[in-house]
Parts: C-alpha cells; sequence; structure tokens
C-alpha cells in the first residue's frame, strides 16, 4: 500500500462528520476549510496540492497545487499527522447538508472522477487531480465545464454530496439519465455524455434545463438529491428585497400570509 491504512466511522445524518483514527506517524490530508476536531498532539501542517508529490521537487509540488486550483480548490491543503506514540483522532465536518461517502479505491481500480468541490479528505497517498472532458457537449453543457476531479491511489477517500445520496449499478450498455446538478461521481468505466431534452414546451416551460447527463455503464454512479446550487437558488430567491424583509412584501396577502403559514419574526 502506497496510501497510509486509516480507519473511520462517520457520524450524524443531514449533517455528518467522519472521524479519522491514525495509527502513530500516519497523516490525512483535507480540503482547507474543513477541520473539525482533534486529539492532542496530532500535528497541522499546511501543504501545496494533494501532498502525493511531497517527496519531488518544486516543479511537481507547483504542478499539483495547480491542478487543484483548475478544479475549483484551494492551493493549499492541510496534513495532519499523528506526533502521539498511540492512536488519535481527527474530525472533518461537512461544508453543507448531505452525506459523506467513503471511497475506498481499491476497490474501484484506483480511480473515481467526481463533481468539483467534493473532496473532503483522503489518505495521506491519496492523488486529488483533473480530468478533462474530451468531448465538447459535455464541457459546455454539463455544469461542471471541461474539468472535473479525479481521485486515484490505493487508500480510503471521502467526498461529499448534497441531500440525500444514491447509488446506482449499471450494467454493460445500461443508461442513466440525470440532472447535470445532481450528478456526485462515477467509477472510470462509465461514459458519461450530455443529452438535448428536446421539445419546444420542454425547453421554455420545463424549468428543468435544456440537457441532462447520460451515463452508460458498466459502473457505479453516485446521485445527490440535493446540489448546493439548487439550495443556494431558493436562499437567494427566498432572500430579503430592498424595502422590505421578504419577498411578499409589498402583496396584499403579504403579512397575512405569514401569519398563516408561522413565519413569525422575532
Amino acid at each position: 500500500m502506497k496510501a497510509h491504512e486509516i480507519d473511520f466511522q462517520i457520524f450524524g445524518e443531514e449533517m455528518q462528520y467522519v472521524e479519522i483514527e491514525l495509527d502513530p506517524q500516519e497523516i490525512v490530508i483535507a480540503e482547507a476549510g474543513s477541520f473539525m476536531m482533534m486529539d492532542n498532539n496530532v500535528q497541522m501542517q499546511t501543504i501545496f496540492g494533494d501532498g502525493s508529490q511531497q517527496q519531488g521537487g518544486i516543479f511537481d509540488k507547483l504542478l499539483s497545487a495547480g491542478k487543484r486550483v483548475l478544479t475549483g480548490e484551494s492551493l493549499f491543503m492541510t496534513a495532519f499527522i499523528n506526533q502521539n506514540n498511540y492512536k488519535s483522532k481527527v474530525s472533518f465536518a461537512s461544508p453543507y447538508p448531505g452525506k459523506i461517502l467513503p471511497i475506498d479505491l481499491t476497490q474501484f481500480e484506483g480511480k473515481f472522477i467526481c463533481q468539483k468541490s467534493s473532496f473532503l479528505c483522503a489518505a495521506k497517498g491519496v492523488s486529488v487531480g483533473i480530468e478533462f472532458s474530451k468531448k465538447l457537449g459535455r464541457g459546455f453543457f454539463g455544469g461542471e465545464g471541461f474539468i472535473m476531479q479525479k481521485i486515484e491511489g490505493d487508500g480510503m477517500a471521502f467526498v461529499h454530496s448534497g441531500g440525500t445520496l444514491a447509488k446506482k449499478e449499471l450494467r454493460d450498455g445500461e443508461i442513466l439519465k440525470v440532472d447535470t446538478g445532481c450528478l456526485v461521481g462515477f467509477t472510470k468505466d462509465v461514459d458519461y455524455d450530455i443529452e438535448f431534452i428536446g421539445g419546444i414546451k420542454n425547453s421554455i416551460f420545463g424549468g428543468e434545463g435544456l440537457f441532462y447527463a447520460t451515463l452508460r455503464g458498466p459502473g457505479t454512479v453516485y446521485i445527490q438529491s440535493l446540489p448546493f446550487s439548487r439550495l443556494a437558488d431558493r436562499i437567494i430567491a427566498s432572500a430579503p428585497r430592498a424595502g422590505g424583509t421578504n419577498r411578499e412584501e409589498g402583496s396584499l396577502l403579504g403579512g397575512l400570509g405569514n401569519l398563516l403559514d408561522g413565519d413569525n419574526k422575532f
């Protein structure tokens, strides 16, 4: 095993966190800002990129960090090292309501492809890089652009999804159609492309966008019920408007509606 072997446990339902148990001198790398808590004498160290090239030269380190910038991640990551002579624990929290997905890369032939900004943490030695799309339709209309995130190695990694997580096992040639924003990730053998929904009424009045993702098996696909972009749109739509406290302000039934639906401000 090139990657460190780590033990873990996931806690919570809607707002989850993962607790990593480290043996002496074991290391876990994490996305900046995901740290929650850790035992005493676990040392935190900021590193370039994903840490998989820490033994290489400065060019390798800069290349690793540059790949992370292209996928929308921070230039730096944080490594947590157990400096104790006994097992210690460090925990990382999900950034918004959803599920944490543990990925054993040995079960996926060493590679897993996922959406940008979904990576949470991984064992030292796991590489977090980029996966370029070779299809123009996917790049322009896929929601994730030409670049997706790939996680490679032989250790444990953890990604985050919004809402409830669905797992689909696709047979050879089987096709699954998914909203582009709901796609979390898939195994390397899955063929991923974008398809036009079609129809004037669907395009103009459907409210579901113009394209959806088509995934052809064999392989495993993970789907999220609440993409962060969809959650953010709902929050923005309900945010207070200028000159009022909410979007119902100014209508004849605005105040009465608040009384009826229990939206009473303190």
